[in-house]
C-alpha cells in the first residue's frame, strides 16, 4: 500500500500513535470524521467533473489529455528525433538521385585577404586607426 507517499510500515507507525495520542475513546470518532470529510473531497470533486462538463460540453470528453503532459516533452529527445529526421531526409535525397555528383561544400578558413604591405611605422608615429572597424 503506497497512499500519499506512507508505506505499510509507515502506516502501522502513524496509527499505533494515533491510538496513544488520541486514546481508544476518542479514536472512533475521529476515524468517522476522517471518512466524512474524504467522501465530501469525493463528492465535490464529482460535482466539479460534472459542472466542467457541463459547461464545456462533450468537447472535454474528446480531448486526449495525455498529448497535453508537459512531461512528456523532453527537450534531448526532441531534438534527438529533429536530428534523425534531417539525417533521414538526407539519405533519402541521395538514395533518389545516385547518379548526380555532390557538389562539396564550401571551406570556409580564417585567413585574412591579401592586402599591401606597409612599411614599419617610425619611432613616434601612430599606429593607423579605422573607426569603422571597431
Amino acid at each position: 500500500m503506497d497512499l500519499f507517499g506512507i508505506n505499510g510500515s509507515e502506516f502501522i507507525i502513524l496509527a499505533v500513535l494515533a491510538v496513544v495520542i488520541l486514546g481508544p475513546e476518542k479514536l472512533p470518532e475521529y476515524a468517522k470524521k476522517l471518512a466524512n470529510l474524504v467522501k465530501e473531497v469525493r463528492r465535490m470533486a464529482n460535482g466539479a467533473k460534472e459542472q466542467l462538463r457541463e459547461e464545456v460540453g462533450d468537447e472535454v470528453a474528446d480531448i486526449d489529455w495525455k498529448k497535453l503532459d508537459p512531461r512528456q516533452y523532453d527537450p534531448r529527445r526532441i531534438i534527438k528525433e529533429a536530428l534523425i529526421d534531417e539525417f533521414d531526409d538526407a539519405v533519402n535525397l541521395a538514395k533518389e538521385k545516385p547518379n548526380t555528383p555532390v557538389a562539396a561544400a564550401p571551406v570556409r578558413t580564417a585567413i585574412a585577404p591579401q592586402t599591401q604591405k606597409q612599411a614599419p611605422l617610425a619611432a613616434n608615429e601612430a599606429a593607423p586607426f579605422d573607426p569603422q572597424a571597431t
